[in-house]
């Protein structure tokens, strides 16, 4: 059991309250942390508004050094980080161990990032007069992480932050305090200043909404469930604070008839159930055409029976998905393969058939490892059920049919869409983010386009003769 503290001003502090255990072994306790309350976290903010202007003076390459040794210093300690991780989350040692290589990579493409240039030179109509723009840091960001990329997601949004000359507050998920203790670790020993990077544990509706609630804070981002991050985005709102939102998705496949069956079954099979399904990217619906259903639909319970998934996350967790199929039940669906608990968090990859397309386990995010397979008459019916959907993370096509391909490209209302390839997976120098309820629909995250957020423009004239 490690106990892991608060780091404010750069300072451990906080007695240990909150216990976190091994979702794959829930007897045993993998870490303790605080119970943080609105005086830590004013206490956090309070540090890294002192910090901030001293950091921001600091040359960008000086900044993106310290990204780079961080990135180092994780890459040395590679394989204990991806073991708690592992026991933290329930992630298997490959998917932990590829999560923790990404979190490496963002704090090397963005510590690389500091020695380009942030700004334009532009001409201007008045004679002797040369226009530059400078990007400024907005100052205090505060940062709300989920559990279920417990490095990477944290990486990827310090990183941008940091580069850019802000100074951090960040919350992470009660579930994963181990992944953040050595990303902040990395960090520090790297000789980031103290009171730059500030680590508050606790609740999100406790420490969580005293972070969005400080006016200090000038930028917020959050990633999480639509209702959470909805809330955020009322609060700040009202003070005009910039906010970032990556919410949920009900992501969604449409295999066309000229698709390879058992290729497709290959790509939502990783889309549904890598990750134990536990991914806002993660498919959990499927549309089919007539002549492959039948095809797909049985080389996709192969797929399902032979793939390797770690435990759900919390029991919690594995109370929603194990209702969502009952639901499914209830309602005259067919379970082709899966729907059972063989063990303690242990759910089987799970696919659905014979659905109503209105049915809650069609529409309603569930978060874990459920797929269900619907029919349609055309390629036009499937894109429309695509669309029919309060949210628009991501969304996939398999065929082989390049028109289709790029007309559903044009037309899929989603942030990413994917042709033949899983939706999970995201290359990190390209934007993410979503439409409708998945997201603000504001800043992108990772690649240049996370500068965006973190950043204001200031245009400057300049009178030379």
């Amino acid at each position: 059991m490690t106990t892991v503290q608060n780091l404010i001003g750069g300072e451990r502090v906080g007695d240990p309250e909150l216990a976190r255990h091994n979702p794959a072994n829930p007897g045993e306790i993998v870490a303790v942390t605080p119970a943080s309350d609105a005086s830590a976290v004013h206490a956090a903010v309070s540090a890294a508004e002192q910090a901030q202007g001293a950091w921001a003076a600091l040359p960008a390459p000086a900044r993106g050094a310290i990204l780079l040794d961080a990135a180092d210093l994780l890459r040395s300690r590679h394989s204990q980080v991806a073991e708690d991780l592992s026991r933290e989350e329930g992630k298997t040692p490959a998917e932990a161990t590829g999560e923790v290589r990404r979190a490496i990579d963002v704090l090397r493409f963005f510590g690389s990032l500091a020695w380009q240039a942030s700004g334009e030179v532009l001409p201007s109509a008045m004679p002797g007069t040369t226009i530059f723009t400078r990007r400024e840091p907005v100052g205090v960001a505060a940062l709300i992480t989920p559990w279920n990329f417990p490095i990477a997601i944290p990486a990827w949004k310090m990183a941008p932050a940091l580069v850019s000359g802000n100074a951090v507050v960040i919350k992470p998920a009660e579930l994963t305090p181990l992944s953040v203790a050595h990303l902040s670790n990395a960090l520090v020993e790297a000789g980031l200043p103290a009171g730059v990077l500030n680590v508050v544990h606790g609740t999100g509706s406790v420490a969580g909404d005293a972070l969005a609630r400080d006016p200090r804070v000038a930028a917020l981002s959050f990633t999480g469930s639509t209702r959470v991050g909805l809330g955020l985005h009322t609060i700040l709102s009202e003070r005009r604070a910039r906010v970032q939102l990556e919410m949920g998705g009900k992501n969604a496949y449409l295999i066309l008839d000229d698709a390879d069956p058992l290729a497709a079954a290959k790509v939502v099979a990783a889309s549904a159930f890598s990750l134990t399904g536990q991914a806002c990217t993660a498919t959990s619906r499927v549309y089919c055409t007539p002549g492959i259903m039948e095809a797909f639909l049985a080389a996709l319970a192969k797929e399902a029976e032979a793939f390797t998934m770690g435990p759900v996350v919390s029991e919690q967790q594995l109370a929603v998905d194990v209702s969502a199929i009952d639901v499914a039940r209830a309602e005259g669906a067919t379970v082709v393969t899966g729907g059972d608990v063989p063990s303690g968090q242990f759910l089987r990859p799970t696919v659905l058939t014979g659905l109503a397309h209105t049915s809650p386990v069609v529409r309603d995010e569930i978060f874990g490892p459920v797929v269900a397979v619907l029919g349609v008459d055309s390629y036009e019916e499937g894109l429309a059920r695509v669309n029919d959907s309060r949210y628009g993370l991501t969304a996939g096509i398999c065929t082989r049919d390049l028109t289709a391909a790029h007309h559903f490209a044009a037309h899929a209302q989603v942030g990413v869409v994917k042709v033949n390839r899983p939706t999970t997976g995201l290359d990190l120098n390209v934007p993410f983010g979503g439409v409708k309820d998945s997201s603000s629909n504001t800043f992108r995250e990772q690649g240049t386009a996370a500068l965006d957020f973190y950043t204001w423009s200031k245009t400057v004239y300049l009178g030379h003769e």
